[in-house]
């Protein structure tokens, strides 16, 4: 791999010789939550992930891509841009890009928001990048705005629906000629699986496998989409990038995380309260946050379980509207369904007759069924450990339900 005198494989280890993975020192008054439910603030509010910060950030710097699976709400995104973060903060030719396609229906949104994306980034680094745009794109006109309350630039793309093809050209043209070291991860990847446009994904393939100065991060939540691109023989993507598996943050470093930031305010959080809080979540970061920014808000200490389980009631409540409309687009055997998952917590074996039986579900033929309907529909969500309800706290309102 040709890389920068900048970008080194040698100023990686450089780096962790450094102890890096030290987090630095909070500075909780920057914050008047440090526990947050959306967006990246910086490492200081960013828990753990040590490991997998380097080894993402390692994988990319000797020239692999990167395939990230977790559920929804586990902290992909936050781990992206932390590598990200440590990316540009050692790295002056470090060119980071990200950007979801989850709200994208076909390739030509597609390639509208991914160039959009590109060229903002070219904006920011180059006076002459609009007289070059000219040349360089052809097919698509990018249309520049600045947002009047914040001074960022905007994008869009102006090209035709029949130019797709000629317009993600240039802008993968553009990316190879420019000579810098690009990093784009691109979310909810699975979802060019459902454009209706045939070959896109090996089109994309084509492009991707010939930019040695362009790394990817391919990062989706729905597992058997994700992987079955990059796992099967058949696809255009097959053993083309390092799979990593996003868990939870383990409970010790959580912890003391949590802690540290309720004890700089010169309170407290009892471990046995965060641990309950941990384990009736699994760990999943997103739920996890949640209760803890609400406990943050409210008290100056917590050292009582009652106190969480005041939190998350009112969470529950105020999203009972959204429940209740989520229960009308469902059948009734299926909302049966999916209470019996929310009361047991996991299931391992959904169409065995002791949990048939004991939840009176039906034929185990018809339970199968719905499984993948509820699952197509990310209400319930499997893994290696069984189906749980996707929503941990649609699941608490489930269990609540006579």
């Amino acid at each position: 791999m040709e890389v920068s005198a900048k970008i080194t494989i040698f100023a990686l280890r450089k780096a962790r010789n450094e102890n890096f993975g030290i987090m630095i020192k909070r500075n909780v008054k920057a914050m008047k939550n440090p526990f947050l439910m959306y967006g990246y603030e910086g490492p200081e509010y960013f828990c753990d992930r040590l490991q997998e910060t380097e080894l993402i950030t390692s994988a990319l710097l000797s020239g692999r891509n990167i395939t990230l699976i977790a559920p929804r709400r586990m902290g992909k995104t936050g781990l992206i841009k932390n590598v990200f973060h440590r990316l540009h903060s050692q790295y002056a030719d470090a060119v980071c890009i990200y950007f979801d396609i989850f709200s994208t229906n076909s390739a030509y949104e597609f390639t509208q928001l991914f160039g959009a994306r590109v060229i903002e980034e070219a904006l920011t680094r180059s006076e002459h990048f609009l007289q070059e745009a000219a040349t360089l794109f052809r097919s698509c006109k990018p249309a520049v705005s600045t947002n009047g309350m914040t001074g960022e630039l905007t994008v869009r793309l102006d090209f035709a629906h029949t130019q797709t093809e000629q317009s993600l050209d240039e802008v993968f043209g553009y990316l190879k000629q420019n000579g810098r070291h690009f990093f784009i991860a691109i979310d909810e990847f699975q979802q060019i699986t459902a454009y209706r446009e045939k070959g896109f994904e090996a089109l994309l393939r084509s492009y991707m496998q010939f930019l040695p100065n362009v790394h990817f991060v391919f990062s989706g939540s729905i597992r058997h989409l994700i992987s079955d691109m990059f796992l099967s023989a058949k696809r255009p993507f097959y053993q083309s990038t390092q799979l990593v598996n996003l868990g939870p943050i383990g409970l010790s470093a959580y912890q003391d995380f949590a802690s540290g930031f309720f004890g700089s305010s010169g309170g407290r959080l009892e471990r046995e309260v965060f641990e309950w809080i941990y384990n009736r979540y699994e760990g999943h970061t997103w739920y996890v946050q949640a209760v803890l920014n609400r406990l943050y808000e409210r008290y100056m200490s917590v050292t009582q379980t009652e106190q969480a389980r005041r939190v998350i009631l009112e969470i529950v409540n105020e999203n009972t509207p959204y429940y209740e409309h989520l229960r009308r687009l469902i059948t009734d055997k299926q909302a049966a369904l999916l209470k019996a998952v929310a009361r047991e917590g996991k299931v391992k074996a959904p169409t065995g007759s002791a949990f048939l039986s004991k939840y009176r579900l039906g034929a185990a033929s018809s339970v199968s069924g719905m499984l993948t309907a509820l699952t197509d529909k990310e209400l319930l969500y499997a893994d290696e450990a069984g189906y749980s309800v996707y929503d941990r706290f649609l699941g608490e309102w489930l269990a609540w339900q006579d």
